[in-house]
């Protein structure tokens, strides 16, 4: 074990100070841009009212349900919606749930309304969405959720792209 270890003479005395110069600059580099961001201190409403910034988020996300290629999956599953009518439950079974969704640029900000009536929250449509083998095996309605599902009314499959563009706008009265 002794002999795989490298001894430390056997580093150069420059490639050993190009290391600590490296480290030493990214040091003084961090605490310079922490010293310059100010602390944190409140701010009263009319404060707030001026502030100006890029405001919003936006995010990405990979959604994948019941994945069969993963460890542990699971291979009868299922989605229920229940239902009372005439005093009797029903129930819409989805069974086997699965596909991916790919989506990203979905936006969240507050914006201000142009006549001035206040502000309202701006949701960002994705600019991309990709799905792949999303949908289920089969569909059924039947009086127990967790009884053999022995009817199939359709499934469903979806795989191809989607680009959308523009804004759901919230806002209230």
């Amino acid at each position: 074990m002794a002999s795989r270890l490298l001894p430390l003479s056997r580093f150069s005395k420059a490639r050993w100070h190009r290391h600590l110069t490296a480290t030493a600059a990214a040091l003084l580099w961090l605490a310079a841009a922490s010293a310059s961001a100010g602390s944190l201190r409140a701010l009263d409403d009319q404060e707030l009212a001026q502030v100006t910034a890029q405001d919003g988020i936006s995010f990405a996300a990979h959604i994948s349900l019941n994945d069969p290629t993963l460890v542990g999956a699971v291979s009868d599953s299922r989605l229920s919606l229940g239902f009372n009518g005439d005093g009797q439950n029903r129930y819409i079974v989805f069974k086997n749930v699965r596909g991916k969704v790919d989506m990203f640029a979905v936006s969240l900000g507050v914006q201000t309304r142009s006549d001035g009536g206040g502000d309202y929250i701006a949701i960002g449509l994705p600019g991309f969405v990709r799905y792949t083998n999303l949908g289920f095996e089969s569909l059924s309605v039947q009086n127990d959720p967790t009884a053999p599902v022995t009817g199939n009314l359709g499934s469903l499959n979806i795989n191809g792209t989607v680009s959308l563009q523009g804004q759901v706008r919230l806002w209230s009265h």
